[in-house]
């Protein structure tokens, strides 16, 4: 794909160069993300995080690195209050915020919200998550973090083991990791839900068509078995009717040191796109596995900055520009990119 002046609203957007792409991007990001060096290459460049459904990390990981970029950052952190609220439409809502910002990430309930906001937005537009639909740059960071541990291990993608446990019928986390791995072969996937909350059917027959090893079961024991990768997800409320329904699957699979060390192989690496529900009827990620060495969740939310800088820095096309950049060169107006 050509990222200058591009929206980012799927996976499917990417190749296996793209993906390459940026996460070569994203590794030359990490002295600028560890404060070890300084770009203002962004300066004067205004971000509009416009997230109309409760999220912490994504929010404030996608904030931190547009900053990390010298930038500025405007944010709406709930639809109540937004505009919206008095019946505007997303047309017109991205009509106008496009006309105070450079970029966009947008986080909406609705799935297909986002791509809507990006027909009419006249700058790109980035998928911070609509509804239980797609995380693009979720997906990036997770496969990002599954390729650096695995390269510790002298591990690839490729040939890789994979567990998916939990809500995987609402969890865009997993679809869209799912759909990044088409991109790569000889995949094996192991989903573990209830029969209720089973990964979209299209998607298991995409990944079986491709060539993957996909197997669903509901017995986390024996799907957690031989696995390099175990990713978790939480039961997502916010998607079921009540809070009734979703307590009839809370708690059904929980990882813990106990179950790691019976089930799981001595250096599995454990991942959850977070939050995790800590709640004790819910505790699907146990604390007492926090000094397991191979649980990646906080490297995984640290890669997320680097992914996150790395789509701003392709997107505003300023990658070739930023080891040569010192505090008094910025953003100019004839960077900007105006759609329709």
């Amino acid at each position: 794909m050509e990222f200058p002046g591009s929206h980012i609203l799927s996976v499917t957007q990417f190749n296996r160069e793209d993906v390459e792409k940026v996460f070569s991007v994203a590794d030359s990001m990490r002295p600028y993300a560890k404060r070890e060096r300084l770009t203002k290459v962004l300066d004067g460049a205004i971000l509009g995080n416009m997230f109309f459904e409760p999220s912490t990390r994504t929010r404030v990981s996608f904030g931190c690195a547009f900053n990390l970029l010298g930038g500025h950052v405007r944010e709406t952190t709930d639809v109540k209050t937004s505009s919206i609220t008095k019946g505007e439409s997303l047309y017109d809502t991205a009509r106008v915020i496009s006309g105070y910002s450079d970029v966009i990430v947008m986080r909406h309930p609705q799935a297909g919200s986002v791509e809507e906001f990006a027909r009419a937005s006249r700058v790109p537009v980035i998928n911070g998550g609509d509804g239980p639909n797609e995380h693009p740059s979720q997906a990036l960071l997770d496969l990002y973090t599954i390729k650096k541990e695995l390269a510790g291990q002298e591990r690839g993608i490729e040939g890789m083991k994979i567990a998916m446990v939990g809500d995987l019928k609402h969890g865009r986390t997993v679809h869209s990791l799912s759909q990044l791995l088409l991109q790569y072969d000889n995949v094996e996937l192991t989903l573990i839900s209830p029969q209720e909350l089973r990964m979209p059917a299209e998607i298991v027959t995409t990944l079986a068509e491709r060539g993957h090893r996909v197997v669903e079961t509901e017995d986390m024991e024996s799907g957690l078995a031989g696995n390099d990768i175990v990713y978790l997800t939480r039961i997502q409320e916010e998607r079921f009717t009540n809070r009734m329904e979703a307590d009839i699957y809370r708690g059904r699979f929980r990882l813990n040191q106990a179950v790691y060390t019976r089930y799981c192989q001595p250096k599995t690496v454990i991942m959850h796109p977070l939050p995790r529900d800590s709640r004790a009827e819910a505790n699907e990620l146990d604390n007492d596995l926090n000094q397991n060495p191979g649980l990646a969740i906080f490297r995984q939310t640290d890669n997320g900055v680097l992914i996150r800088m790395a789509l701003f820095a392709l997107i505003l096309d300023v990658v070739h520009t930023i080891d040569h950049t010192s505090s008094d060169v910025g953003w100019y107006t004839d960077r900007r990119f105006k759609f329709v």
